[in-house]
């Protein structure tokens, strides 16, 4: 009688055991850094810039036609790289950038959720993030993918109005041998199936950007990640078909 408590514990326990052991790697392989929201604001200067994009959207309230979400690549859109050729194509089309410098898919995440996009109705976003994932090595490509999904998601809900132009990644690193340049490259392949078509597009301008050796030259994106004024003007021409048009669709 002993023996058979003494087994039926063992047992007892050893499937407690082998159960927790099977939720915690489940619990393991769920988590994804991409889609978990998180700020930045150690940084001062991340503090300030939401604090300043909370205020300037609460200003502009419905006055906003064309929303630009990213990184530091968007971002710069402000900057001495960018905004001569902004001036020339969005200053007139009721513009709201929220582009930050070193941004990951889940701090444009945590930003949606709190305030960034609060009380506007654009016509159309246009999108790019994912670069600083694998750059940062925090994401896989695979996660990564369902960041920006994840995003898609947060702007469906809160801007169902909303059409967005989703961009691929730009190509960085000097050539296709390039590590990054290859991770860039998984992420595009997974993002076209993000797309309906219908609220929204998907648009890869990454040739633009390199030569027929795919070759990504720095006289375009000198430190192969951020494009200078001339990179920025192709960046500009060859989405405006689809921006003008979306646009004009609404």
């Amino acid at each position: 009688m002993k023996t058979k408590i003494h087994s039926s514990i063992v047992t007892f326990f050893g499937l407690m055991i082998l159960g927790c052991t099977y939720v915690s790697a489940a619990e393991t392989s769920a988590v994804n850094p991409a889609i978990t929201p998180i700020d930045r604001n150690e940084l001062q200067w991340w503090k300030e810039r939401h604090a300043a994009k909370l205020a300037e959207v609460k200003q502009k309230a419905d006055n906003v036609e064309l929303l630009m979400i990213g990184d530091s690549i968007t971002h710069w859109w402000e900057e001495d790289q960018g905004s001569p050729v902004w001036n020339k194509y969005y200053a007139s089309r009721k513009p709201f950038n929220i582009g930050y410098a070193g941004d990951r898919t889940e701090h444009v995440l945590w930003r949606l959720d709190h305030g960034e996009i609060d009380g506007i109705n654009p016509k159309l976003s246009v999108m790019m993030i994912g670069t600083n994932n694998i750059g940062h090595g925090s994401s896989t490509p695979e996660q990564t993918v369902e960041g920006v999904k994840m995003i898609l998601a947060r702007l469906e809900q809160k801007l169902p109005e909303t059409k967005v132009l989703l961009l691929s990644v730009f190509p960085r690193g000097t050539d296709e041998h390039d590590d990054l340049r290859k991770k860039v490259n998984q992420i595009n392949l997974g993002l076209p199936a993000l797309a309906d078509g219908k609220q929204v597009y998907y648009l890869d301008i990454g040739s633009k950007f390199v030569d027929e050796n795919k070759v990504l030259p720095k006289s375009i994106m000198p430190d192969l990640l951020h494009p200078n004024t001339k990179g920025y003007e192709i960046w500009a021409e060859a989405i405006e078909p689809s921006v003008a048009k979306l646009l004009e669709d609404k």
